[in-house]
This record gives structure tokens, C-alpha cells and sequence, in this order.
């Protein structure tokens, strides 16, 4: 295991001679051109496997090879079926007796090698000089002659057919689909996101468009076993319909940072330690051919730029939107906080319980009432000299307000709990006018 985690870990996160106090080169698993960097090594007997598909391992070499390979083959046919004429002319004695005008040969006017290879190609092409041809004296000429028919229809439609393809291919088409170069980290609508762009170069639409990002990071599962290169998909819309791109302008492509995204513990500290990478894959049907193009990239955690965002490269003009690639690829600073988005979660959640704990809430219910009834007692002192005298010979009123409020359902005792305090004594039996007076006064200063 320590084996393998060094070989798919260690190689993946850096290779290459170390620079002077410098770090080593990543290694990529998709090159910033769309190219995946995997080899298929020790296939054994598999190997055979590619030429049941012959066509399709054809389509998929290089174009040097496809031409050599055109060439051969046509320049081998060739020699092949002018042997075979030659042959015919040999075995019938045709080459020795070919000046003399009473002889009838099977193909006229053929007396070597370069004349019946000439023969053939005028029959191939189908050029017919009229110098050579065959004669009805030469029944194995003429089946000859259909056999290389036959044969140059299947060699053509074979040939032709696979140069067709691999021209028309849609691989060149995402040459002119732009990515930006780094990806950014930013808030967006409140939320801190994972963001990049993309472009098309042509007037022509993609149609179809549809954008999906992997993230590729060697993992450890609980249970032990390590996972090289283990790929995680990255939500940028799937559930919304924001992956479908109507891509006639370049777009900011937005994943959100949340409880299920993989960057929940991605901080701007953390960044600089993670080994990661982002690939980005585009796909949608060329308007011109009908055919699927794929346009791939990848990011790395170098490439992420943590509290930058794209510069607008959107303008309107005299009767047109126009686009200033030379900023596709500019960013600027904008303020971020550093910290994940579960750090900011936990530090919320801590606030909030703070502020809502039981005891600090009956401590600041109390230091309300306190203070409220302190205020009343002033405004007592504050009454003409009469009621003062008619209060006197009661308890005092602000012991009796704070026991009435503690007899009834424990509101703090403000000058707007008084006016309900004011209503329930003039509904109980027990309380004298003297204590209607005090109260009614008490309201008339508090609304003076």
C-alpha cells in the first residue's frame, strides 16, 4: 500500500528535477490543451483487441502515419495487379510475339513490366488511351479485369472514407473554444464560489452545450484502501440547468462551495498544502457538420486564485454586443474571506448560540426589569404632592408593581407592560380606587 500511494501520490503531486529552492513541476493528469497523459502499458494478448476494430484504430492515428499508409496501400495494390497482368502476358507468350501482326495476345500493345503496370493504371483510373486493351481471346484477362474492379472499389471506399473522417473530425473545432487560464475563488450572491470562463471563438453555436468538472485528488478511505486519482464529480448546475450553455458570448461557469461540495474545509491557508485538480470538460454538437465536439482542460490548486474575479469583457456598441478578448483572461483582487466555508458556519452557529443561551437571556431580562423599574420609581417621585400623600399610606408602589408582575405571567416590567397592568387591576376585586389613581397618573405622565 505505502508502494503504491508513493507511486500514484508522490509522482502525481510533483515531478521532474527539483528547481533551486524551487517547487518540482505537477504532474497533470489532463494537459491545459484537452491531452490526457495515460499510456496503456503490458496489454499481452489484449493487443488484438485493436485490430478487430481496424477502422476506428485507422481513424485514430497520427496523421503521418494515415498518409503513409494511404500511400502504401495504394502503391502496393498497384504493383500487385500490374504483376498479375504482367503474368498473364508471360504465361501466353504474349511478351515474345507482341510485334507480330497475326498473333492475337490478351492485352494488346503490352510487351514488359512498365507496359502492363501502365495498363493497369489506365484501367484503374479509367482513363482509357485506346493504345491497350483486351482482347475477347483472353477469358482469364477478363476475369482479371473484374477482380480489379472490385478490388479498387473496396480499396478506395476504405481509404477515402477513413481520410473523410479523420478530416471532418470535430478535434480542430475545440481549438476554438477558449478556457481561462487560472480559475478563481470569490463570493457570489453571498455565497463563496469556484469560478472559471469559457468562450467561442466562432460565430457559429455550440448547440447543446453542456459543461460538467471532475475533481481528480488521491484519497484514503476509512477502511484503509487508497484510491489514486479518485474523481469526484463538481455540481455547477445540474440541478438548476445552469450547466446547459447557450455559448455565443463568453460565460462565467459558477460552483457553489456548500456542506456537499468538496472544497467545504478549502480555505485560503489550506490551498497552498492541497494536491488536487480540476477538470473542466465541454461538450455540444458543431452547427455547421452535426457532429459531437469535446473541448477538455484542467486546473490545478496553482491555478486557483483565492479572492480574485474576471474582469468584464462584455461592451455595448452601435447596435451590437461586443467582446474584448484581450481581458479574457484578467483578474482583480476583490475582498474574500479567508477562512472555509465551515469554518464560517461553526463561527455562526457559535454566535448564534451565544446570544441565545438561556441564562444570558434571563441575566438581560432582568437587568431590563431592573431598569424599568427604577424608571418608575422616578416618575413616582416626579407626582403632585397629593397623590404622594395618598401613596403614602400604601406600600410602596414599585414593590407592589414588581409582585404583581411575578403573580401574573413574569413580563418584564417597562412603561408599556404598566397599561396591562393598569386593565387586570381594574378586572380584579381587590384592588381600592386609591390604586386606579396612582396608575392612571402613572399613564398620563408616561404618555405626556
Amino acid at each position: 500500500m505505502a508502494a503504491v500511494r508513493r507511486k500514484f501520490g508522490d509522482e502525481y503531486q510533483a515531478v521532474g528535477p527539483a528547481a533551486a529552492g524551487g517547487r518540482r513541476e505537477r504532474q497533470r493528469f489532463v494537459d491545459k490543451n484537452g491531452r490526457c497523459n495515460v499510456q496503456h502499458g503490458n496489454l499481452g494478448g489484449e493487443s488484438s483487441r485493436y485490430l478487430s476494430d481496424f477502422f476506428t484504430t485507422l481513424v485514430d492515428l497520427k496523421w503521418r502515419w494515415n498518409l503513409l499508409i494511404f500511400l502504401l496501400t495504394y502503391t502496393v495494390a498497384w504493383l500487385v495487379m500490374a504483376s498479375m497482368w504482367w503474368g498473364i502476358a508471360y504465361l501466353r507468350g504474349d511478351l515474345h510475339r507482341a510485334h507480330d501482326d497475326t498473333y492475337s495476345p490478351c492485352v494488346a500493345n503490352v510487351y514488359n513490366f512498365p507496359s502492363a503496370f501502365l495498363f493497369f493504371i489506365e484501367t484503374e483510373a479509367t482513363i482509357g488511351y485506346g493504345h491497350r486493351y483486351i482482347t475477347e481471346r483472353c477469358p482469364e484477362g477478363i476475369v482479371l479485369f473484374l477482380f480489379q474492379s472490385l478490388l479498387g472499389s473496396i480499396v478506395d471506399a476504405f481509404l477515402i472514407g477513413c481520410m473523410f473522417i479523420k478530416m471532418s473530425q470535430p478535434k480542430k473545432r475545440a481549438e476554438t473554444l477558449m478556457f481561462s487560464r487560472a480559475a478563481v475563488v470569490s463570493q457570489r450572491d453571498g455565497k463563496l464560489c469556484l469560478m472559471f470562463r469559457v468562450g467561442n471563438l466562432r460565430n457559429s453555436h455550440m448547440v447543446s452545450a453542456q459543461i460538467r468538472c471532475k475533481l481528480i485528488k488521491s484519497r484514503q478511505t476509512p477502511e484503509g484502501e487508497f484510491l489514486p486519482l479518485d474523481q469526484c464529480e463538481l455540481d455547477v448546475g445540474f440541478g438548476t440547468g445552469a450547466d446547459q450553455l447557450f455559448l455565443v458570448s463568453p460565460l462565467t461557469i459558477c460552483h457553489e462551495i456548500n456542506s456537499k461540495s468538496p472544497f467545504f474545509c478549502l480555505s485560503q491557508r489550506s490551498l497552498r498544502s492541497e494536491q488536487f485538480e480540476i477538470v473542466v470538460i465541454l461538450e455540444g454538437i458543431v452547427e455547421t457538420t452535426g457532429m459531437t465536439c469535446q473541448a477538455r482542460t484542467s486546473y490545478t490548486e496553482d491555478e486557483v486564485l483565492w479572492g480574485h474575479r474576471f474582469l468584464p469583457v462584455m461592451s455595448l456598441e452601435d447596435g451590437f454586443f461586443r467582446v474584448d478578448y484581450s481581458q479574457f483572461h484578467a483578474t482583480f483582487e476583490v475582498p474574500t474571506p479567508p477562512y472555509s466555508v465551515k469554518e464560517q458556519e461553526e463561527n455562526l452557529s457559535l454566535s448564534g448560540s451565544s446570544w441565545n443561551s438561556p441564562v444570558d437571556s434571563k441575566t438581560r431580562k432582568e437587568k431590563v426589569c431592573s431598569l424599568d423599574c427604577i424608571d418608575i420609581a422616578e416618575e413616582k417621585n416626579k407626582l403632585p404632592f397629593k397623590l404622594q400623600k395618598i401613596s403614602s399610606r400604601k406600600e410602596d408602589l414599585p414593590k407592589r408593581v414588581l409582585r404583581m408582575s411575578s403573580s401574573n405571567t413574569g413580563k418584564t416590567c417597562s412603561t408599556g407592560d404598566l397599561l396591562n397592568i393598569q386593565e387586570m387591576s381594574s378586572i380584579s376585586n381587590g384592588e381600592d380606587g386609591d390604586d386606579r389613581i396612582q396608575l392612571k397618573a402613572l399613564k398620563m405622565n408616561a404618555e405626556a
